[in-house]
């Protein structure tokens, strides 16, 4: 049986989509935990008038805004069931989601976490997220770490993922510190310990379209609550794990940018910079971050205002080849 916990913020447009998709769901036995954190919108009165999932599994806990890290805790504090499913207030499940859920539960007992693939929507357009698994592998056992720094597209995305409740309360959840990359550290600490399942078969869908305002992807946190300035607690097992030193320094390379070009936290981010390994880089991110700051922050708006022209295109129909 499952605990889904859903928090929610000001996702009023979003909120019905969500819960139907657990209302449709094969698999009826499990329960919901909606973590209203703070929403000033009215969605709270739309779970309220909606009806689905049935009452009976439904129970909503109100606290004052915290961030998702504290929801998700919360939520999870009050389940009563033994695996954990998470979904955000603006994405939904395929109608078998837990129910090849719990199937891969069963294939693989050994493991603390399971995931599925998923599929990104943007523009209006949905496509298959490029995990780095073959795409003739069905399902398993995967090194998780390995898997992700191969494409740095999560393996492992929150609202495709189940987690044991004991494993979850033993890792002491999400850390509360973070707003950005919350999930990643919780699942690296399992990973590191745990087996990991995986289904290659698309189950869930994540919503990259919803306004960024509500995001936390695509805003520059400080750096105390971004999970790269946090990854100190994993020095150790980052110097002799060759895999999780490639992740970090990729995840690095990839998130630090616009921290780097930043005026405000340049010099924030030339010491976590400092941790990579160059020598394995390649040659055009050397040369990237080898480049005139200034030049880096003009390179950058021009290819940002690019990117929104070519975003309203494909919502007008232009394909591009």
């Amino acid at each position: 049986m499952f605990s889904i916990i859903i928090p929610l913020y000001n996702k009023s447009a979003y909120i019905e989509k969500c819960l139907q998709s657990i209302s449709n769901q094969t698999f009826p036995l499990f329960e919901v935990i909606i973590v209203n954190d703070g929403s000033t919108d009215n969605s709270l009165e739309i779970v309220k008038s909606l009806k689905v999932p049935d009452t009976q599994k439904l129970q909503v806990i109100n606290q004052v805004n915290s961030g998702v890290s504290i929801a998700r805790n919360n939520g999870v504090k009050a389940a009563k069931y033994s695996y954990i499913a998470f979904l955000d207030a603006d994405d939904w499940w395929e109608p078998t989601y837990l129910s090849e859920m719990k199937y891969l539960i069963e294939a693989f007992p050994e493991a603390a976490i399971y995931g599925s693939n998923y599929k990104l929507l943007k523009s209006g357009i949905s496509r298959l997220a490029t995990v780095g698994v073959d795409p003739s592998y069905t399902k398993g056992l995967i090194d998780y770490i390995q898997i992700y720094a191969k494409t740095l597209c999560m393996p492992l995305w929150t609202c495709a993922t189940v987690i044991r409740k004991e494993i979850f309360k033993s890792e002491n959840g999400f850390n509360p510190i973070l707003k950005l990359g919350e999930d990643f550290d919780l699942w690296v600490r399992v990973a590191l310990k745990y087996p990991v399942a995986f289904l290659n078969k698309p189950l869930a869908n994540y919503n990259q379209d919803v306004n960024l305002t509500n995001r936390a992807v695509g805003n520059l946190h400080k750096p105390e609550n971004h999970m790269l300035w946090n990854l100190d607690y994993l020095l150790e097992a980052e110097l002799n794990n060759p895999d999780l030193k490639l992740l970090f320094d990729k995840l690095r390379v990839y998130n630090l940018f616009p921290y780097y070009i930043s005026k405000a936290y340049h010099n924030l981010t030339k010491p976590e910079l400092a941790k990579i390994d160059w020598s394995k880089q390649p040659h055009i991110v050397k040369l990237k971050y080898s480049m005139p700051v200034w030049l880096l922050r003009i390179w950058t708006k021009w290819m940002l205002q690019g990117s929104m022209v070519k975003q309203k295109l494909i919502r007008l129909g232009v394909k591009f080849t």
